[in-house]
């Protein structure tokens, strides 16, 4: 894979470099990694890479579009090589795993602001939270599904 990453790395004018290639591996290895995670794995191809060599690499290939940098609300910042389409992320409450799902609309921003205060939008960032499957069945469907039938008796009530 080393010569795609050589090529992309060319195309938006950064040069290839040992801890770029190393980074780009880990990433294409651990979609929605943190940066500890990306730097463990790195360091396991190239010993001699600081953290601080993973976080400008994450920063250039961030910067150039080559990774994008996700930020779930009370988690660490976390990266994934697939970019220049129109996704959102689903995030678990409880073990914190997150999968990529398609935009329902399409083109972005798939969501208009009612008001846009001036700005011109051209990206909506979306995250949807609940529970993944081995999560939710590790609750235990009766849980869910009591809470569901509370609601729903204090909405009748």
């Amino acid at each position: 894979m080393e010569t795609t990453w050589a090529h992309q790395l060319r195309a938006v004018g950064l040069r290839v470099t040992r801890p770029r290639l190393s980074v780009l591996d880990a990433l294409a290895d651990r979609p929605h990694a943190d940066a500890d995670t990306i730097v463990t794995a790195a360091r396991a191809a190239h010993p001699s890479l600081s953290p601080q060599a993973v976080y400008g690499v994450l920063r250039a290939l961030v910067d150039n579009g080559l990774a994008r940098r996700i930020e779930p609300a009370g988690a660490p910042a976390l990266f994934e090589l697939r970019v220049g389409d129109n996704h959102h992320h689903l995030v678990c409450r409880s073990c914190g795993a997150v999968a990529d799902v398609d935009c329902a609309v399409g083109a972005a921003p798939c969501l208009d602001p009612s008001d846009v205060a001036g700005f011109v939008v051209d990206e909506a960032e979306v995250v949807f939270w609940g529970l993944c499957r081995d999560c939710h069945v590790a609750a235990g469907t009766d849980s869910v599904q009591v809470q569901q039938h509370t609601i729903r008796e204090g909405a009748n009530a």
